[in-house]
């Protein structure tokens, strides 16, 4: 709850806590997420869409008239499509991406799905990615939310983020420690 809760913090955050209680009052939370990514994947597919959503040079109502262009044609509607011509009409698209995280975080604490964070050096095979995702949730004792980052810097193994906690079980991590041991030695 508290990583939740820190999320919440903000600007993102109030908008997401109204749009997520917005949508479980009508029982369209699920259909929100759905939209929130699409209109996400459409930003980052896009350079233009970037720059509209990022830059503070477009006025409102430039940003409501691209905005409302992009979500007909996608098909976002309901609730999501008005919240995101809201959130372009108070100049606030530069923040949809945190509120989208928000919402996201939300809904998740709602269904008891714990997030998890797994950064490696390099990509897992699929079946290392399935035992550790079931490992994961019998640690837990509930559903995981499992993303995965690279980072070749930590060398090997892992560095996991469960809930409010970390395991450290990278090369690098431990590297550094032997080399603190070492210098005590000599």
């Amino acid at each position: 709850m508290a990583q939740v809760e820190t999320s919440m913090s903000g600007v993102a955050g109030r908008y997401a806590v109204a749009l997520f209680d917005l949508a479980s009052e009508t029982g369209e939370a699920d259909a929100v997420s759905t939209d929130l990514k699409r209109f996400a994947a459409l930003v980052e597919g896009s350079e233009e869409l970037k720059r509209l959503v990022r830059s503070p040079v477009f006025t409102p109502e430039q940003q409501q008239a691209a905005v409302g262009a992009i979500l007909e044609r996608a098909g976002i509607g309901g609730i999501t499509g008005n919240f995101i011509r809201l959130v372009a009409r108070k100049r606030r698209l530069f923040a949809l991406p945190a509120m989208t995280r928000a919402f996201e975080a939300l809904l998740a604490e709602r269904k008891g799905i714990v997030p998890a964070e797994v950064t490696v050096a390099e990509p897992m095979p699929e079946t290392m990615m399935g035992e550790l995702r079931t490992a994961l949730r019998k640690a837990e004792g509930k559903e995981v939310s499992l993303s995965v980052k690279i980072n070749p810097d930590i060398i090997g193994g892992m560095v996991v983020k469960l809930g409010h906690r970390m395991i450290d079980a990278s090369l690098k991590t431990k590297l550094n420690a032997l080399r603190v041991a070492m210098r005590e030695v000599s």
